[in-house]
């Protein structure tokens, strides 16, 4: 688990309600519900709006990595390719066939069947990188929907905060209703820029850092797969490698 990702939010939340305290205010005077309805689901209705059906599940199914991130080792991984190294070097590519099945990442089943097929290492490499770009490309897409979250809920903080003084103004004659209808308009904008500020930005900016050492991985695979299919001794491949791992 993340752990800091869990401080960090617990610290931004915890730093508005102590303050509200400080302040001589209450706590409860923050939970407004409908404010709540509002602000999340107008934000949640636009990014659903502006994303294509594979794209939102992607990003959804991705929230998951803020606090269980995707397992990334690049040591573990150098030792599994220096390890096919040996092997090819020892018996052949064609030994390695027999490592097809044990390999649970299709893309690292994929780079492993290119080699056993006796593609070039330049074509190899084309192939695999031209798969790691679209990936990319389709992760970032989907991290990249927290990002408009976070831009789309301040603004629809500010309606929510419009509809309460439309509530209020409707209401002048009935002071008792007042209050309910201030506490939405501002409690609202608050929502909005809390949640863009403390969840989904970051949220956002921490999925793009996953995604990232994602590709990393994947680059240090191609460069291995590749120094493999040239020939390279594994000791060579090892140390080269070692440079992906900082």
């Amino acid at each position: 688990m993340d752990s800091i990702s869990l401080i960090g939010l617990t610290i931004g939340v915890a730093a508005i309600l102590v303050g509200q305290v400080v302040e001589g205010g209450h706590i409860a005077s923050l939970i407004q519900p409908t404010a709540f309805m509002i602000v999340i689901g107008g934000t949640l209705g636009a990014v659903m709006l502006q994303s294509p059906l594979r794209v939102f599940k992607d990003g959804v199914g991705m929230i998951k990595w803020i606090l269980i991130p995707p397992e990334v080792s690049h040591s573990a991984m150098i030792q599994q390719i220096v390890g096919w190294s040996n092997v090819a070097r020892r018996e052949g590519l064609l030994a390695l066939e027999s490592q097809i099945e044990q390999l649970e990442d299709p893309f690292a089943r994929k780079g492993i069947e290119l080699l056993v097929d006796g593609v070039e290492p330049e074509r190899l490499r084309e192939v695999l990188e031209v798969e790691i770009d679209a990936w990319e490309a389709r992760m970032k897409l989907g991290a990249k929907i927290w990002e408009s979250a976070g831009g789309y809920a301040p603004t629809i903080g500010i309606l929510g905060a419009v509809m309460g003084l439309i509530h209020v103004m409707e209401n002048l004659s009935d002071p008792s209703k007042l209050g309910a209808g201030i506490a939405v308009a501002f409690v609202a904008t608050i929502y909005g820029v809390g949640s863009a500020n403390l969840v989904f930005l970051p949220a956002a900016k921490k999925l793009l850092a996953h995604i990232q050492r994602l590709v990393a991985q994947r680059e240090l695979l191609v460069d291995g797969l590749v120094g493999i299919a040239n020939g390279d001794n594994p000791r060579i491949v090892e140390r080269r490698l070692q440079g992906y791992d900082v």
